[in-house]
């Protein structure tokens, strides 16, 4: 549903929801803006579309005990394939030698 709307218009949702989250948990503005750090007026700004900031976003569903929902918009993807190989092999139980030893003499020019 959100991929419809205009970016203030998702805003505005996010604003909404996040209300009714606050008065689910039965908390006043003043509250959340007391836990969260953040002033009222901010709260009032960000309930109301008004934009916020990521810190800010984070701080408001902090003080709504609500960062797990973050979990569900961008989760943890977890090791990649290549770690999940690099795990899976054996520990190595030998040392190798050097492949190509370092010359005796340093390499010269041939006009010198």
């Amino acid at each position: 549903m959100l991929d419809l709307l205009s970016n203030p218009q998702i805003e505005k949702e996010l604003g909404s929801r996040l209300k009714s989250r606050r008065l689910e948990r039965n908390l006043s503005q003043a509250e959340v803006a007391e836990k969260s750090g953040l002033s009222r007026r901010t709260i009032t700004a960000i309930e109301n579309g008004q934009g916020s900031t990521l810190a800010t976003f984070i701080a408001y569903l902090r003080a709504l005990n609500a960062l797990d929902s973050l979990e569900g918009i961008l989760p943890d993807p977890g090791p990649s394939p290549v770690a999940l190989a690099r795990l899976q092999e054996e520990p190595r139980k030998y040392a190798s030698k050097p492949r190509h030893p370092s010359p005796a003499q340093p390499w010269k020019w041939g006009d010198e």
